[in-house]
């Protein structure tokens, strides 16, 4: 006997027509979200991103995290006790003395200022400059690179030319050089914290927004020629809104990338300029705060290491961070 036929059926099976895997969960998700949700399963990413939000933490609540531990970035302890070679006493906290909440990072050497306080306040004055830096560079760069994209012509040919231009600048040459003038100008003011801060976030951004100006210009370049740019134009859309509306949110991808790589280069180069001395000088800062320690390495290593493993750990974690948002954001990647 012949084994039974089975039944033809031409009833759609809706178990069979459902997607499976991966379809039915990125099914009515936005890039966004989609993208969102592969960084979120990197746990490199993950590790990165609880880092830069605990020094974010640490520099908005600096303030109260002073008065928990009870100190300041202010002067507290008499002359006497600095005069171990420019060292502080082993009763003050480590390296030469035993661990002690009251002073849990030490005291600085020839200033007897709390490291902990200062370190507090420089991870503060660090951030605030370096996101304000990137904030300012970030729009100045999505400005000109849309117009020179966009408008094309002259327009493209000047803002090509000072893109070119602030590239061929020196960028330490400059700083080396502007920072005594505005030390002379103001020295004797009311605004002298002021005129550093503003001097310093200017040079750090105006030396900062030509790798975004042209991105962003090699990607209207290739946007501006599209259906729903035409469709916007013979609509009657005025430029400002084509811009805005629509080619602006169609180059987001690249523009978080280039920011979150920005920041880890700006809160090292504004160290770095502290270091050199022709950054903050009025604030606590990171850069400040090594090279005051340098001639301090040998009899107090720490003094050192405190603000050197913060950048080091500051800005492995936004480029790796950074890294890792470029992939989310990218379909073509797969890691």
């Amino acid at each position: 006997m012949s084994a039974p036929v089975a039944e033809e059926t031409t009833e759609l099976d809706p178990q069979k027509s459902r997607p499976k895997g991966n379809a039915a969960q990125i099914s009515g998700k936005s890039p966004l979200r989609i993208a969102f949700g592969r960084l979120m399963r990197d746990k490199v990413a993950v590790v990165c991103m609880v880092v830069v939000v605990l020094f974010v933490l640490l520099a908005i609540f600096e303030g109260l995290l002073q008065k928990a531990f009870g100190v300041t970035a202010e002067t507290q302890f008499p002359t006497q006790f600095l005069n171990l070679n420019g060292v502080p006493k082993a009763e003050f906290g480590p390296p030469y003395g035993t661990f002690v909440w009251s002073h849990p990072f030490g005291i600085a050497p020839t200033t007897a200022v709390d490291n902990l306080a200062y370190w507090l306040e420089g991870a503060r004055n660090s951030l605030e400059i370096a996101t304000l830096s990137t904030i300012v560079a970030t729009v100045l760069g999505i400005v000109v690179g849309l117009l020179a994209g966009f408008m094309g012509g002259i327009v493209d040919r000047v803002l090509s030319f000072f893109t070119d231009f602030f590239l061929t600048l020196p960028f330490l040459l400059v700083a080396l050089t502007i920072a005594p003038i505005v030390n002379e100008r103001f020295r004797d003011g009311d605004h002298y914290e002021a005129a550093q801060v503003v001097l310093l976030v200017m040079v750090l951004s105006f030396f900062g927004w030509m790798g975004l100006a042209r991105l962003i210009r090699g990607e209207v370049l290739s946007l501006r020629e599209r259906e729903f740019v035409h469709a916007a134009r013979v609509m009657g859309m005025p430029t400002r809104r084509i811009l805005v509306k629509e080619l602006l949110p169609n180059i987001v991808a690249p523009i978080v990338v280039s920011t979150s790589l920005m920041l880890p280069a700006f809160v090292a180069a504004e160290s770095g300029l502290a270091y050199l001395g022709v950054g903050i000088r009025t604030r606590p800062s990171w850069g400040q705060m090594l090279d005051d320690a340098t001639g301090f390495f040998k009899e107090y290593p720490l003094y050192l290491y405190e603000p050197l493993l913060a950048i080091v750990v500051l800005v492995l974690a936004l480029n790796l961070l950074g890294d890792a948002v470029r992939d989310a954001l990218d379909p073509k990647t797969r890691r």
